[in-house]
């Protein structure tokens, strides 16, 4: 199974190779959490689901709620999908003798494979804040070249030439940057507030003590640095009064369509953005909603109907956003990049059709 994992990867045979040294079931623990509710998978009692779950193409989630309990699971630690971390490996341009700093060590996988990459002459540091999670990785990681510290803080000696981030931030930190050789890579997923559920990966090359810039590369959903969480909050506008309602020229099968809602993200500063289902029960289908820090609130409705209130017209400000997205032939995510500006405490999305600055 994990050679036929292997097998698929788009990627490079360097990468392909390195991630054929690392076999990912004996990173994984005997219980994982494949479903949103429920009781977790535990390998010797069904195997085969187990080895299934392990060796499917997307995250596997090895600890829900902080290594407690709830109604629901809230994924806390993962295996990241295999693609994805072929991408960002890639996006990072990991060679021999590279010195790499991973934020967010997980089950040690990613790391073993960077190992692999970097080889004797170069070294990974990974840093790990559960300390459950950083103990189990040490011992996956018996015998490779990699150092797992455990905590929020990076060892204060140290310069690397890239560093990979496997949970998403809405301000890089300047301690990332500051251990960073000159011209060296920053690969991180990025979303513009701490509740945002996507989370597109770029990969920026430090231009200064507190900048760096560069595309972003993927699309991708991490979950949030724990250091930089906030409490989950209920759907937008719930129990207010719309303030009218209109039927826009779009619908949510529009919007969400290739991952589309990332780019309306990007678009939007200071505007909570996702996807989900009707908050008061009844209804079929998902809905597009909205949120801003001043109380303002939008629903898209599966029909296309709209509807919302506050002082800040997010309907409207969607619509734009479409229609400048529509007129320029939907363009990729590749085609947007990302400007870290840490002194000034902003992000700047860039597009050839447009500019939006975040506050983060």
């Amino acid at each position: 199974m994990h050679s036929d994992l292997v097998r698929g990867l788009d990627t490079s045979e360097t990468v392909r190779a390195a991630f054929a040294d690392h076999p990912r079931h004996r990173f994984i623990p005997d219980l994982v959490w494949p479903d949103i509710q429920g009781l977790p998978l535990i390998r010797s009692a069904d195997p085969a689901r187990w080895a299934a779950y392990v060796y499917g193409d997307d995250a596997v989630v090895t600890q829900a709620n902080d290594g407690g309990s709830g109604a629901v699971n809230h994924p806390s630690s993962s295996s990241s999908a295999p693609q994805l971390m072929a991408d960002m490996i890639a996006a990072a341009r990991i060679e021999p003798g590279m010195r790499v700093l991973e934020i967010g060590t997980g089950t040690g996988w990613n790391a073993a494979v960077l190992a692999s990459l970097v080889g004797p002459t170069g070294h990974v540091t990974t840093i790990e804040i559960d300390p459950k999670v950083a103990r189990r990785a040490q011992r996956n990681l018996e015998g490779t070249e990699v150092t797992v510290v455990h905590g929020a803080e990076l060892p204060e000696e140290g310069a690397y030439d890239a560093v990979i981030a496997t949970c998403s931030v809405s301000r890089v930190p300047v301690s990332w940057l500051d251990g960073l050789e000159p011209d060296g890579l920053v690969v991180v997923p990025w979303g513009p507030r701490s509740d945002s559920h996507a989370s597109p990966v770029a990969a920026l090359r430090k231009a200064g003590p507190k900048s760096a810039a560069g595309p972003f590369v993927c699309e991708a959903f991490f979950m949030r640095d724990r250091t930089r969480r906030v409490p989950r909050g209920e759907f937008p506008g719930m129990g207010r009064e719309s303030e009218g309602t209109r039927v826009l020229p779009f619908t949510v099968e529009d919007l969400t369509e290739d991952d589309r809602v990332t780019r309306f993200m990007l678009m939007l500063p200071g505007v909570r953005i996702g996807i989900g289902m009707r908050p008061f029960g009844g209804g079929v289908g998902p809905i597009v909603y909205l949120g801003a820090p001043d109380g303002s609130w939008a629903y898209l409705w599966p029909d296309g109907a709209a509807h919302g209130g506050g002082p800040t017209d997010l309907v409207e400000r969607l619509r734009v956003a479409h229609d400048l997205l529509a007129g320029e032939g939907w363009p990729a995510l590749m085609e947007f990049s990302l400007e870290a500006d840490l002194g000034a405490g902003v992000c700047r999305v860039r597009a050839p059709f447009g500019e939006w600055e975040h506050a983060v």
